[in-house]
């Protein structure tokens, strides 16, 4: 049985308690330990969700790559308010993130763009992405030609491609319990980036 979660265990900063989660599922070799679930909304009101991998956190914020003319790159452009969700069913625990989002700069992009591998790189000019795809031979034609044509250069970043940043306003901690008491700790954002950490029923 996993042990329990207490407000005295915890850190104090919530970005140094996921930091220790984060290390904790890395050590249980779970499979894509950085796949999130992103949860965007159009102006409407909408929901949409999908998965995403996470590429970096920090004091500043959690980090995701994408091209901003797919579907949750417009509803970002439209809602900047955002919720991720970490789900680690080995360690029973799961993590729910809650904040606005923003662009991260050209730099940062293109910093993370030229780390990827080239086929990743030619794919990011390939895929108009959550757009209606006739015929998948059309794509891939356009990825030979492309592959063709950088090859033995560096692959420029596309301008419709880079990354978003969520500045957390909440993020919750949950522990599976027997007899489904779980453990819900919530840290809520106050100002000059403190935080208040309170205790959820299950």
């Amino acid at each position: 049985m996993l042990a329990g979660l207490h407000e005295r265990d915890v850190a104090k900063d919530p970005i140094d308690q996921f930091a220790a989660w984060f290390h904790d599922a890395q050590e249980a070799a779970i499979a894509e330990v950085n796949a999130m679930t992103l949860a965007t909304a159009s102006k409407e009101g909408i929901p949409n969700a999908r998965i995403v991998l996470l590429k970096g956190y920090s004091a500043g914020g959690f980090y995701f790559y994408t091209n901003y003319e797919s579907s949750k790159g417009r509803e970002l452009a439209e809602n900047p308010n955002a919720a991720l969700v970490f789900f680690w069913p080995q360690l029973e625990r799961q993590v729910r993130i809650a904040g606005s989002v923003q662009k991260t700069t050209r730099k940062e992009s293109t910093e993370y763009f030229e780390a990827r591998p080239f086929t990743s790189q030619v794919g990011a000019w390939v895929s108009q992405q959550s757009r209606v795809l006739i015929d998948r031979e059309v794509l891939e034609n356009e990825y030979r030609r492309l592959a063709h044509d950088f090859k033995g250069q560096a692959v420029p970043l596309p301008p419709y491609w880079g990354g978003f940043k969520l500045m957390p306003k909440t993020i919750e901690f949950w522990q599976g319990r027997p007899k489904r008491l779980h453990d819900r700790i919530r840290y809520v954002r106050l100002p000059h980036n403190a935080w208040r950490i309170e205790r959820l029923s299950p």
